[in-house]
């Protein structure tokens, strides 16, 4: 992504989060935990991530992307993991701030443009990914491994 672009959004930060922060409310909280007033706090953790990643990114059109947020969501066997409703808000404050930035542009190239929200993408996705991974393997919803079964008495044979 090029760097004009990464300094438009993080100039545009306060507005970023009060985008996130608007769409976050938009969506019925299903546990406490995923009620907006406690993931607005992780707001910042966040965008400073983002902007840290979209600095080092090095863009490989060749890499497999990672999981969306809506297919990560389908693994999710109880559906309650509040990471989902976060960085779906978020993706969409980003790439509407993005594509505002882009706009700015006098006449910027469609291949620059569709590559940055690729890698917005990408980069967003990826940190959703580790962070819905890591709720959901704490997780108490989440199905219990079958116990293995007892080894039978072994009697020697002589």
């Amino acid at each position: 992504m090029r760097e004009c672009w990464i300094r438009a959004l993080a100039a545009n930060r306060r507005k970023i989060h009060r985008r996130w922060e608007a769409l976050l409310r938009l969506e019925r909280a299903d546990t406490p935990i995923a009620d907006p007033d406690n993931l607005v706090h992780m707001i910042d953790w966040t965008l400073d991530k983002v902007f840290a990643e979209l600095r080092n990114h090095k863009a490989s059109h060749n890499a497999a992307l990672p999981p969306t947020i809506a297919s990560l969501q389908a693994k999710c066997p109880c559906g309650l993991n509040p990471f989902f409703k976060h960085f779906m808000a978020g993706e969409q404050a980003l790439l509407e701030a993005l594509v505002l930035a882009q706009s700015e542009e006098p006449s910027p190239d469609a291949a620059l443009r569709d590559a940055a929200v690729t890698e917005l993408y990408v980069v967003t996705h990826a940190l959703a990914r580790c962070e819905v991974e890591a709720f959901c393997s704490l997780c108490q919803h989440r199905p219990r491994p079958k116990p293995r079964p007892a080894m039978a008495d072994v009697t020697e044979v002589s």
